[in-house]
């Protein structure tokens, strides 16, 4: 089994708008890079800003975390239950941002 330090797989997707940030690519898989200590979602945050994010990401961020407005699944469960920026990603993890604001 591997050492969750070393590296993380997982699926991430964009959806409600938020997609638009990243070229309307709605589904990423992610492996990410090795790191001393294990990857919180905050860290994938991050990651996601500078990595996948290719237009306007000040859309996406706010300070450390998502802004608000941006729903975070994960595993098909609110972040909220799951510890939000402290949550410990494990391999194939599914998380979701899912914009909930839209323009009229």
């Amino acid at each position: 089994m591997p050492n969750l330090a070393s590296f993380i797989t997982n699926n991430s997707m964009l959806g409600g708008g938020a997609e638009l940030l990243c070229g309307n690519v709605k589904k990423h898989n992610i492996t990410l890079p090795k790191q001393d200590e294990k990857w919180l979602i905050k860290d994938l945050l991050i990651w996601i800003q500078k990595n996948i994010i290719k237009e306007r990401p000040e859309l996406f961020l706010q300070g450390n975390t998502v802004r608000p407005g941006i729903l975070v699944l994960i595993n098909d469960a609110d972040w909220e239950l799951m510890g939000e920026l402290d949550y410990e990603l494990e391999d194939n993890d599914r998380i979701i941002f899912i914009s909930t604001l839209h323009g009229g």
